[in-house]
């Protein structure tokens, strides 16, 4: 599984490339499927998740190559329609190649997705969907199985902004017959980065970054060469590892806008924060303040991917902050790790935490649960008086391509074991 060990007190200064979005990729590497052809997609991040989504397109008959950076899909030869229950289960994500499986192939066969335990995490909206397109589902208990003779558009309203509910509609809906119309779809710049990608090989979908998109049908999507946009939660969390250190660091490869939440938070604690085209520079020095009530919410809201970074922060600021979980019930098993590393949090239910800052944590053995609580451990690491050790290095690689050396550029001490 890995471990991470972090030796704190150093403070964090110079520059780090923030690399393509996990969030983004993904459901873009899935869209290969759909094109027939060849897709040449760029800025692709080497982390395990992409890994993952590789072994399936592999399985599903897609030739791929990929050299870390650039990703070579040629699905021209795709026949499979069942997805490898080995990865399925280790990344949730993997449901989003189900709306490019009926959408090309009009079938689908998976076992529900795994990944981080975050609490329920239903996909009923997803299937709801598919439904209404015309899929019709076997009454299966572990597994997913839908049929279409011929997807149809339909008008389909979301009971909530779910982002991959709204990436598997478009990816079902861009050969379908008629228009598809989602409405209070997710706003979250990833889903205009598939878009993007959708358009680029000859869809028709608009309206995407907010409430209404418009899916037109086409008969047949062509090659087509894309870059991912860059990752605002891997921004988000350097711009975290600066202020727990009191540091001075430049980010290049951000889009100021996607980071605007945390910049804002950042700005109230205290931390000083410019940006100039795809450059973001931040200061941080002397205590921060607490913030009285940071919520998670969906975009353009603080987004629930950092919420356990700032949870760490927050640990450390003077005066005591409330933190609200919206999206997630159960996403608070960094808590209880943050505690052994001295952070005064209180759990209140399952989605409210009231945390009182410290003036420094310490050193503690520590386990990740998930991906951005590990990332938040490691984090809190920096800050700590002595030697961090973070287990499950497994979760953290899930999103950041080598979050040791990104970090070690800045001048933390920080090993992969």
């Amino acid at each position: 599984m890995g471990k991470y060990i972090v030796a704190g007190g150093k403070r964090l200064n110079g520059h780090v490339a923030v690399h393509g979005s996990k969030n983004a990729v993904l459901p873009i590497m899935a869209a290969t499927v759909l094109t027939g052809a060849q897709s040449v997609i760029h800025n692709c991040p080497d982390i395990a998740d992409t890994r993952c989504s590789i072994k399936i397109l592999r399985h599903l008959g897609c030739d791929v190559d990929y050299d870390g950076y650039t990703l070579v899909v040629n699905s021209a030869n795709a026949d499979g329609i069942a997805l490898p229950e080995e990865a399925v289960n280790k990344m949730r994500s993997s449901i989003i190649f189900a709306g490019a499986l009926l959408g090309r192939f009009g079938v689908v066969d998976s076992a529900y997705p795994g990944g981080c335990l975050l609490g329920g995490r239903p996909i009923d909206l997803h299937l709801q969907a598919f439904c209404q397109m015309g899929v019709v589902f076997e009454d299966a208990l572990d597994v997913i199985i839908g049929k279409a003779d011929k997807l149809a558009g339909a008008r389909i309203n979301l009971a909530f902004p779910s982002v991959g509910a709204t990436q598997n509609i478009m990816l079902a809906a861009v050969l379908a017959c008629g228009t598809t119309t989602i409405t209070n779809a997710a706003k979250e710049p990833e889903i205009v980065d598939l878009q993007g990608f959708l358009n680029a090989c000859g869809a028709d979908v608009r309206g995407a970054g907010t409430g209404i998109i418009v899916i037109n049908g086409v008969k047949t999507l062509m090659p087509a060469e894309y870059t991912i946009m860059p990752d605002r939660i891997v921004a988000g969390t350097y711009m975290v590892a600066g202020a727990i250190t009191g540091g001075h660091i430049s980010l290049s490869n951000v889009r100021p806008p996607d980071v605007y939440p945390m910049a804002k938070a950042l700005s109230n604690m205290g931390v000083d924060l410019w940006g100039e085209g795809e450059m973001l520079v931040l200061k941080s020095g002397g205590r921060l303040k607490s913030l009285p009530r940071l919520v998670t919410k969906p975009y353009p809201g603080f987004p629930t991917d950092m919420q356990a970074q700032f949870t760490a922060l927050l640990a450390t600021t003077s005066g005591q902050s409330a933190v609200e979980e919206n999206l997630f019930e159960a996403r608070h098993a960094h808590i209880a790790e943050l505690a052994k590393m001295g952070a005064n949090i209180e759990l209140v239910g399952d989605s409210r935490f009231i945390i009182n800052g410290a003036a420094r944590l310490h050193s503690a053995d520590v386990t990740a649960k998930d991906l951005r609580g590990g990332a938040a451990l490691v984090l809190a690491g920096l800050n700590a008086c002595g030697e961090t050790t973070v287990h499950n290095a497994c979760y953290i690689q899930r999103g950041y391509v080598d979050i040791a050396a990104d970090l070690c550029s800045l001048g933390a001490d920080v090993r992969l074991a």
